[in-house]
């Protein structure tokens, strides 16, 4: 069963700024009836200061996908396009203090749905006509453009967080391969960039570390730990300490400070290299 956070329960039982907006001057769609979710976002922009004066939006998806698209209207408004273009699809997840892992392609269609009003303001193709590419997943219209580039931003490395993050490989699985090739493709290029090349990660926030650790706790190390009667809880995070408490199996395990050290590993390796583990007894 996934677990919802507050705010994103809110935002889909009261989602904001729902509907057609009839003075709007920018449309982006994406996503598919065909595929179970689809966006289609308004925007009202100053042609002057290109300020954002207004977003709606329609969609057809689960609560997650509402939830997002709520969201995003709510972050965008107010901003100009360059501000708001910074906005990621890890913002938006974050901005509802999480979304479970099996969803945050809701999160990669609001962004998605932006860049491409954007492109419509700007009488530009969209996004995901510039992307092009060779069709890599025919269940759901997946390019191994968009695959590639959603691998880098996000920092994917495996098949199962592909389809997560855009269903790419949720349906027959017969791209199960060529995903996982595509995923190695771009992992190498990373690591053979100069590190003047590789793009500087912008400061995340208390909020985006939280989201960012719960999700590598819940798909990373939460797994193997239960599979030996174990479990781990999220406390609390202050700066760079990372407050956990050990359930089940882990509290007597004659091996649990090696376990801390795996998980704080992890942590650095993924979210900031500064992180630290502090076990807790609640």
């Amino acid at each position: 069963m996934w677990e919802y956070s507050e705010k994103l329960k809110d935002h889909f039982y009261n989602p904001r700024n729902v509907g057609e907006l009839e003075d709007s001057n920018a449309v982006g769609e994406v996503g598919s009836l065909a595929c179970g979710d689809a966006l289609r976002l308004y925007l009202k922009i100053d042609p002057e200061t290109e300020k954002i004066l207004d977003a709606r939006f329609k969609t057809f998806g689960c609560g997650s996908a509402i939830a997002s698209s709520s969201a995003l209207t709510e972050m965008i408004k107010g901003k100009t396009i360059e501000e708001a273009l910074q906005i990621t699809n890890q913002d938006i997840a974050a901005y509802l203090g999480g979304l479970p892992p099996e969803k945050m392609h809701c999160s990669v269609m609001g962004r998605d749905a932006f860049e491409a009003a954007i492109a419509c303001y700007r009488g530009e193709p969209s996004p995901k006509e510039k992307l092009e590419g060779n069709l890599v997943c025919q269940c759901f219209g997946v390019t191994d453009e968009e695959i590639k580039r959603v691998v880098e931003e996000n920092n994917l490395t495996t098949v199962e967080q592909v389809t997560n993050y855009t269903k790419a490989g949720g349906g027959c699985g017969q791209c199960h391969d060529e995903i996982e090739a595509l995923i190695k493709l771009v992992q190498g290029e990373l690591k053979k960039a100069k590190p003047e090349d590789v793009p500087r990660k912008k400061v995340m926030t208390n909020i985006q570390k939280i989201s960012r650790i719960q999700e590598i706790l819940e798909d990373e190390i939460r797994p193997s730990l239960q599979k030996d009667g174990g479990d781990i809880e999220l406390i609390d995070l202050e700066g760079n300490r990372v407050v956990v408490a050990l359930r089940g199996m882990c509290t007597s395990c004659p091996s649990a400070s090696v376990t801390r050290g795996l998980i704080e590993d992890k942590l650095r390796e993924l979210v900031h290299p500064d992180l630290f583990i502090e076990e807790i007894d609640s």
